[in-house]
């Protein structure tokens, strides 16, 4: 009895967190949030204002660039400085433009994502010390200079520049001593790790005249308006770190004239739980009839958003897969549908879909005008319209295809697991492709989610 009634406590508790969690919640959350994001790179409008991928996209329309720095990079006693994620043109955008802005934000009830707190500061001391050693190393003659009074005024430049460049790894208050003690040991070696690399510091060291540094603001920063420093008044780069989200952790009920919404912090995280296909880019395209739209129609209208856009690009031969909802589980009373949000899937008779951009089962999608199609392994061991199958999930299939050289396994790991599956899994997978799109056959990549479109994006570009 005991453990039936902890089953009904968390399944309550889970359609509690449904019902809050709604779309329109999510989509209003962003927007309002963006407001704030909005009149932060007001202050500085000479600075390019930046995404951290993924989440910080959809908190403005007007982004300069993207990002991506992992807040598992700044994990406490996971702390790293990755080599895949240089982010150079960050650094060499800065220091043209005299610094930037970066925008992400969390759900977990901080001020700031680990990205923030951690990682972003560990980029620009390893940066900043790398720069400082490889101008070291110019000014001790690393270099041959030329004779006469410009090299004597250069090397006097750069004595000067060694001097007043500042290698102190700056981490916001609320990282522990120990901590930032424990990520300044290691700074040396991911130093090393980043001359191996063959990164390209010179670039970088002729680009940036004043050390990188970040400042933190959140919607609790206090701003004295008339105080609003230059960023050019700085004896620095800033990289202004704005987290678009409340620090509260916990949904907040807010009213407008016409609707009642929950507030979610960071709501723009984990898109693949809440959006239904929808992108920011298609959100802000929209936003202001989607925000207008309030509660009741939003999961509605998102969803002629979507399939609308998917028809447009799958009519002009680019990717365009379907989107897929799971029917929503009833509890209790079946006939109670208050909780249940309408599906995605929208009544489009009114369109003229090609049936070569999608499925009439609606079990495979096709990619444009090409002869290549993406599914789930579940639905391919059930397909019956393709000749041929490249099966990416970690498990084989049973297929029903007459020629046994028509199927081919190749068991490969979510990118989040190891990033370089799908690099050493590439030229098996192309000369599988190539030999049978050679021949004029239809084939069929799949996956056991369906969602993992890396391989055929990439293997569509080959084909066009």
């Amino acid at each position: 009895m005991e453990n039936e009634a902890n089953i009904s406590i968390y399944r309550a508790a889970r359609t509690i967190k449904r019902r809050q969690n709604t779309l329109y919640n999510a989509l209003r959350s962003i927007y309002d949030d963006s407001i704030f994001v909005g009149e932060i790179s007001q202050l500085w409008p000479q600075l390019p204002l930046l995404a951290n991928l993924r989440c910080g996209l959809w908190y403005s329309s007007k982004f300069h660039s993207t990002c991506y720095f992992k807040s598992t990079d700044g994990h406490t006693n996971n702390w790293s400085f990755n080599t895949s994620r240089l982010n150079l043109h960050v650094a060499l955008l800065a220091g043209q433009k005299g610094g930037c802005i970066i925008v992400d934000s969390t759900r977990k009830g901080k001020r700031f994502p680990d990205s923030m707190s951690k990682t972003i500061p560990i980029w620009t001391c390893v940066l900043n010390r790398s720069v400082y050693k490889y101008r070291k190393k110019m000014c001790n003659g690393g270099v041959v200079l030329a004779k006469g009074n410009a090299s004597d005024e250069h090397e006097k430049s750069t004595s000067q520049f060694t001097a007043d460049w500042d290698c102190s790894l700056h981490l916001p208050l609320w990282v522990s001593d120990t901590e930032k003690a424990a990520i300044d040991d290691r700074v040396e070696e991911w130093i090393k790790e980043l001359d191996a690399s063959g990164a390209d510091i010179a670039s970088l060291a002729s680009c940036l005249k004043k050390p990188l540094r970040p400042l933190w603001i959140s919607q609790k920063t206090v701003i004295w308006l008339n105080e609003v420093p230059d960023h050019d008044s700085w004896d620095f780069t800033p990289i202004i770190l704005v987290s678009a989200s409340s620090q509260s952790g916990i949904i907040q009920n807010r009213t407008t004239s016409e609707f009642s919404w929950n507030y979610i912090p960071g709501a723009g995280d984990d898109e693949e739980s809440w959006a239904r296909g929808l992108t920011p880019n298609l959100f802000w395209k929209n936003a202001y009839d989607l925000i207008n739209s309030g509660p009741d129609i939003c999961n509605q209208k998102v969803a002629d958003i979507v399939e609308k856009d998917r028809v447009y690009r799958a009519q002009r031969g680019q990717i365009a897969p379907q989107v897929i909802l799971k029917s929503s589980k009833l509890s209790g009373n079946s006939s109670d549908l208050s909780h249940v949000e309408p599906p995605l899937s929208s009544d489009i008779s009114d369109l003229n879909i090609d049936l070569k951009a999608s499925d009439e089962s609606c079990t495979i999608s096709w990619l444009g005008s090409t002869n290549l199609a993406v599914g789930t392994s579940q639905h391919a061991a059930e397909e019956r319209n393709v000749d041929c199958i490249l099966n990416c999930d970690q498990e084989s299939i049973t297929v029903c295809l007459s020629n046994a050289e028509a199927y081919f396994h190749l068991p490969m790991v979510n990118s989040k697991l190891d990033r370089f599956s799908l690099l050493r899994n590439l030229p098996s997978a192309v000369n599988f492709v190539k030999l049978n799109i050679s021949k004029g056959k239809t084939l069929l990549i799949c996956c056991h989610s369906g969602k993992d479109f890396y391989l055929p994006s990439y293997l569509e570009k080959l084909h066009s």
